[in-house]
C-alpha cells in the first residue's frame, strides 16, 4: 500500500506536464533580469529629463537666511573678541576708546570676511548644501552634476565677491536657460533643487 501512495498517475508522468505551467513558472531569474534592468535605466534617464534648476526667488531666499546665520555667529565672534580686548586693555589699566578700538575693528573685518569665506566654502565643498539651500531643497554641483572640491567652492565664492557689484551678474539667473548667475559660468557651476 506504501508503493500505491507514492505511485506516478498517468497525468503526472515526466514529459507530461502543462505547457502552459512550464513557461509561466519555471522562468529563469536571467529572463526576469533585463526588466528590471531596464526600468532602472528608464527611471535613470527620467531623472535627467526632470532636472529642476534653482530659481531666483529661491536662491535669493536661500542667500538671505545663510546672511542671517553668518549675522548670528558673527554676533558670537563680536561679543568675545570684545570681552578678550577689554580684558587685555583692563590688564594694562586701560578702558575701551574709540582711539583704541582700531585693532579690534581690524580683527573683526579680517575675522568676518574669514568666517563668511570658510562657511560658504566649505558647506559648498561638503556637499553642496549651505543651511539656506539645505533648507529650501538646493545644491551647489559641478560639471558631472557631482560635488564641487574646496577649490572651485573658494573659486565660485572669489568670483561671487568681486562680480556682486555689478548686480546684472546676479540678476543674470532670471534670464538664464540653467538659472545660473554670472559666477556659476565662469566657475563651471549649477545651482540645482535637490
Amino acid at each position: 500500500s506504501r508503493r500505491e501512495e507514492f505511485a506516478l498517475t498517468p497525468e503526472e508522468e515526466p514529459g507530461q506536464l502543462d505547457d502552459s505551467f512550464e513557461t509561466n513558472n519555471w522562468q529563469s531569474s536571467g529572463d526576469k533580469e533585463p526588466d528590471r534592468f531596464q526600468q532602472a535605466e528608464e527611471q535613470t534617464h527620467t531623472a535627467t529629463v526632470e532636472l529642476l534648476w534653482g530659481g531666483f526667488f529661491r536662491r535669493a531666499g536661500a542667500f538671505l537666511i545663510d546672511i542671517i546665520v553668518i549675522l548670528a555667529l558673527w554676533s558670537v565672534m563680536f561679543f568675545l573678541s570684545y570681552i578678550g580686548y577689554k580684558v587685555g586693555l583692563s590688564a594694562h589699566a586701560r578702558a575701551v576708546t574709540w582711539e583704541r578700538a582700531t585693532p579690534l575693528v581690524a580683527l573683526l573685518t579680517w575675522g568676518s570676511i574669514g568666517l563668511a569665506t570658510a562657511y560658504f566654502v566649505v558647506f559648498h565643498g561638503l556637499d553642496g548644501k549651505t543651511i539656506g539651500k539645505r533648507l529650501l531643497g538646493l545644491r551647489v554641483v559641478g560639471d558631472e552634476r557631482g560635488t564641487i572640491t574646496y577649490r572651485r567652492a573658494f573659486l565660485r565664492w572669489l568670483l561671487l565677491v568681486l562680480l556682486a557689484p555689478l548686480v546684472l551678474g546676479l540678476l543674470w539667473v532670471l534670464w538664464s536657460k540653467e538659472k545660473r548667475a554670472w559666477h556659476d559660468s565662469l566657475a563651471r557651476t549649477w545651482v540645482i533643487r535637490d
